[in-house]
């Protein structure tokens, strides 16, 4: 990893240090105070449309709609229900004194954490950026954030409107590859909110620990889908379509590979190809397709088709797609069948157009097999069944799941979204995202001090009100 800049480490330094300063000041700021910030930054946001469709068609060809659905769509809502919501957020919980606490009042307070650092990913940049910034500036919180080098333009409207938008002592942007990550994280931020890998989330956690911050970590992991013989195949082919091919296959929730009862396998492939045809155009022209979006760059090309090429190698059939191109970054919707378990496709994160197939006649045995890989990011279930759903989802375990549908759960803002284990680590959109960025304190008032008559001198008296308390409580 290559050395850090004295002046750009100098930057951070003195950001850093004026943000925890400032920090100070916003733990008594109103729910007043943070919204004018959020308002503030919508208008820029909705004044920079016309950059943001512009950065992304050239970043990765992503289209507009894909821009409007993908990531200004989960902006705006997001500024909506925390406009509606955040005062509610904001005010002590009362907890009812238990037996043991009577003459006591107590409540709950959500805190600022105080200087926060979001690192966010290249596929969806200002979704995943600005959502969990939202979050921080809601709760009351400073902000630097490290947005994606993979996707420069993006990056660079990213930073124009959080400059436009904020003082540098409240939310501020800094550039740059893996070393001012790592620099970044090696701070002493009270919270690290972090989207990406799990090899890369590994590494936050490790310098986040050194300082004992707090981390958010959204990650990924191969999201399987269940299609069973009671399944409606054309509305199942179309939901893990579009929730595969968005984006180029490039989602952290994206179906990662099926399993489909066997009874049921050629009609359901049969209903995919119909399904890719009428969201895409014929497979062969699809590369002229401006509504298809491309892998981010050349790297991530070469990965993906790696586990294409290797996928064939080991036996794999290309049941529709395969083409790629290069120089266009392109690699076609590509449906795989007779997948050998040792190929790569089966081990790693696809994150790319690239849906293998498997079949199954025993649910039990797909349970088992989910069971034996990491816990992924969302699973999905496809079927009119209501036992085989429950047994899915009571035998398995998974960030989130929907049923019936894919990726569609992220929209939920009155549903927490995020991993568990190596697909993530907390919980995030609406109050769970408000409640990533916030401390939860706990504040006892003492109104009759009976805590008093229990402590030393342990006379007989002291001693009896002891004995009398243990039998009240036991």
């Amino acid at each position: 990893m290559p050395e850090l800049d004295q002046s750009l480490k100098a930057s951070i330094d003195s950001v850093f240090t004026e943000q925890q300063c400032y920090s100070l000041r916003l733990r008594t700021s109103t729910c007043e105070q943070r919204l004018a910030a959020l308002s503030n930054f919508e208008k820029v946001f909705k004044a920079s449309f016309d950059k943001i469709y512009k950065a992304a068609a050239e970043d990765f060809s992503k289209p507009e709609s894909e821009v409007d659905t993908g990531e200004i769509l989960s902006v705006l809502s997001e500024l909506k229900h925390v406009r509606k919501s955040l005062k509610r957020w904001m005010k002590p919980i009362s907890v009812r004194a238990t037996a043991a606490m009577l003459g006591t009042q107590s409540k709950i307070l959500s805190e600022p954490k105080g200087v926060t650092l979001i690192i966010s990913p290249w596929n969806y940049p200002f979704n995943l950026s600005f959502s969990p910034l939202i979050w921080s500036i809601a709760a009351g919180n400073t902000v630097i954030l490290k947005p994606s080098e993979m996707t420069p333009a993006m990056s660079a409207v990213i930073e124009d409107i959080v400059k436009q938008a904020f003082d540098p002592k409240q939310a501020y942007v800094f550039q740059g590859d893996a070393s001012v990550s790592s620099y970044l994280t090696a701070k002493a931020f009270n919270h690290i909110y972090f989207t990406g890998s799990p090899a890369i989330g590994r590494l936050v956690m490790v310098a986040a620990a050194k300082n004992l911050a707090s981390v958010t970590l959204e990650l990924g992991g191969k999201s399987p889908v269940i299609i069973d013989q009671t399944a409606d195949l054309e509305k199942a082919a179309k939901s893990i379509c579009f929730g595969k091919f968005a984006n180029n296959g490039q989602t952290c929730i994206a179906p990662d590979y099926i399993y489909v009862h066997s009874n049921v396998r050629d009609d359901f492939i049969c209903a995919m190809k119909k399904a890719i045809e009428k969201l895409y155009g014929e497979s062969s022209n699809i590369s002229n397709n401006p509504d298809y979006c491309r892998v981010v760059n050349n790297l991530h090309f070469q990965r993906v088709k790696s586990l294409l090429d290797d996928a064939v190698e080991e036996g794999a059939s290309v049941l529709m797609g395969g083409q790629t191109i290069e120089d266009q970054c392109f690699i076609a919707p590509t449906l795989m069948g007779n997948i050998n378990s040792d190929s790569d496709i089966m081990h790693q994160e696809i994150f790319g157009p690239l849906l293998p197939i498997l079949e199954f006649l025993d649910i039990g045995t797909v349970v088992g097999e989910i069971n034996n890989n990491p816990k992924p990011l969302a699973l999905y279930v496809f079927s009119s069944d209501d036992r085989l759903v429950n047994k899915v989802i009571n035998e398995t375990s998974a960030g989130d799941s929907a049923i019936n549908a894919t990726v569609i759960h992220v929209l939920h803002q009155n549903l927490p979204f995020g991993g568990v284990n190596n697909s993530g680590i907390g919980k995030s959109g609406g109050i769970w995202g408000f409640q990533a960025f916030s401390h939860q304190r706990s504040v006892v008032k003492d109104n009759l001090g009976l805590s008093a008559m229990l402590s030393p001198p342990y006379t007989a008296k002291v001693r009896r009100l002891i004995k009398s308390a243990l039998k009240f409580l036991s």
